[in-house]
């Protein structure tokens, strides 16, 4: 997968760390601004009587 998403990223080796690097970067802010708040009201960690 990760060798696909290399070889479709535009520009030389250079460009491509970088357009890489912001792609990782989006990908961690949509999980923590999007995903993560999404989906946390479903988690147990915050019920007190989980696990009694």
């Amino acid at each position: 997968m990760y060798a696909w998403i290399w070889r479709k990223l535009p520009g030389a080796t250079g460009i491509k760390l970088v357009e890489a690097a912001l792609l990782v970067v989006v990908v961690v802010a949509l999980l923590l601004f999007v995903v993560f708040p999404w989906i946390e009201p479903t988690l147990p960690f915050t019920d007190p009587t989980a696990g009694s």
